[in-house]
């Protein structure tokens, strides 16, 4: 039995993503099949080659704010990271005064966040010159028009400040930057935090939405996405043989991290315990794969620090983007590392959320891991020989074994979180 004072575990967990808001709503989507791949509504696609995406629908931000006239300065990656803040706070039964202020940190991940159009353009207007922008005015006649707050909504580390704000945390403030590997690291960063004695309760995770029209029509020009516009359901498929491209989305989850000493002092319930977490990097080369030796790395070190052998595992988290290279390469790796160990990914019912991708993946299996159940894969009907794993399809599996959770990105990064459920370290039922 491990010291509580070294365990960390997760007492609170808030979602909303294109398959629900909230946890109950989120595990009811899972258990239905039900995707959350839909024509994009939030802009006109019309004219472009792509309109679907993973859209959180029918979301208001208003019931989940600290001070409604903060909703001026905040873009929509704020607004989902708010309120998945306040959903994770409320799940963990955090109440004002029982927590130091001064030892509550924010730990987040981010995207790149775009200004509305109708706001930057008489900024950009006032750039053109016969026709062309001319970047030579941006800072003259360009910021002369521009909104005078958007600053304030644009800039990543927005959604951690307004998280902070809405829960009086004093402690370390932080945001990672680091694409589709971004929740997994602010984990791995909060259980050092926590490691280190800097806070007794960490908000931790990730935010974004990839649903602006300046990022759309790059993410278009750039190619790699699903062409099944008439079936946006079955548009994502995870390592299916016939799978023809990512789905983007936006969405947000947020994890309340504490030592169980302080969550067991507190009476608070455990979701999941962390056993292990890692990062690792490989050389980035521009237009090429990795090679698949960071992947490697977190997946050994993960066990290796858990002091579990593959065989224990009950399932891993894959991130299962749905282009041919990128899953092939991914499945070879899990094969030679951990070759029947069951395999889900949860990007099949709601594409691939960036910055919040490890975040919101993670609470489904964490919502699985609750009910002994492995959340399926959605679309997995062929499989594909070059991608030899173990595909949870159909209906969820039983399993109360850890999870394994992986993430990683064509820049060379890669990261991975090891969680048990609760009592697993402890020794406890």
């Amino acid at each position: 039995m491990e010291n509580p004072d070294r365990v960390i575990v997760i007492t609170g967990l808030g979602i909303v993503c294109p398959i629900g808001i909230g946890r109950q709503a989120c595990w009811r989507s899972v258990l239905a099949g039900r995707s959350g791949v839909r024509r994009i509504s939030l802009f006109d696609p019309s004219g472009l080659p792509v309109q679907i995406a993973g859209q959180v629908a029918d979301f208001d931000p208003k019931p989940f704010l600290y001070n409604r006239k903060a909703l001026k300065v905040m873009a929509r990656d704020t607004q989902l990271g708010v309120a998945a803040a306040k959903l994770a706070w409320e799940d963990a039964r955090l109440e004002p005064g029982l927590v130091d202020p001064e030892r509550i940190a924010v730990v987040l991940g981010a995207d790149r966040i775009c200004n509305p159009v109708p706001e930057s353009e008489a900024a950009y207007r006032n750039c053109m010159v016969n026709g062309r922008f001319d970047f030579a005015r941006w800072g003259t006649a360009g910021l002369e028009a521009s909104y005078p707050l958007s600053f304030l909504r644009v800039l990543p580390n927005m959604i951690a400040c307004h998280i902070s704000i809405a829960h009086d945390a004093r402690g370390p403030t932080n945001t990672i930057h680091q694409g589709e590997v971004s929740s997994l690291l602010a984990l791995e960063e909060a259980v050092r935090i926590l490691q280190r004695g800097w806070a007794d309760v960490v908000l931790a995770g990730g935010a974004s939405s990839q649903m602006d029209p300046y990022d759309w029509v790059r993410h278009c020009r750039l190619g790699g996405l699903s062409t099944r516009q008439d079936e946006p359901a079955a548009a994502c498929r995870p390592f299916d043989a016939h799978r023809d491209g990512q789905v983007k989305g936006e969405g947000a989850a947020v994890f309340v991290l504490e030592r169980a000493s302080h969550a067991l002092a507190r009476r608070a319930s455990i979701l999941a315990q962390i056993l292990a977490t890692a990062t690792a990097t490989e050389a980035y080369r521009p237009g090429q794969l990795p090679e698949g030796a960071a992947l490697r790395r977190v997946i050994h070190q993960s066990l290796q620090q858990a002091g579990l052998t593959p065989s224990q595992l009950g399932h891993i988290n894959a991130h299962g983007l749905s282009t041919q290279e990128d899953d092939q390469l991914e499945a070879q790796v899990l094969h030679q590392l951990a070759p029947d160990v069951p395999v889900t990914a949860p990007k099949s019912f709601f594409g691939n959320l960036g910055a919040a991708s490890g975040a919101v993946e993670l609470a489904v299996s964490l919502l699985g891991l609750t009910e002994g159940l492995i959340p399926p894969t959605l679309n997995y009907q062929t499989p594909d020989l070059a991608c030899p794993v173990r595909v949870v399809h159909g209906s969820p599996w039983q399993s109360h074994g850890p999870v394994l959770a992986i993430n990683w990105n064509r820049s060379g990064q890669a990261a991975a979180l090891l969680v048990g459920p609760p009592g697993y370290a402890l020794g406890q039922p």
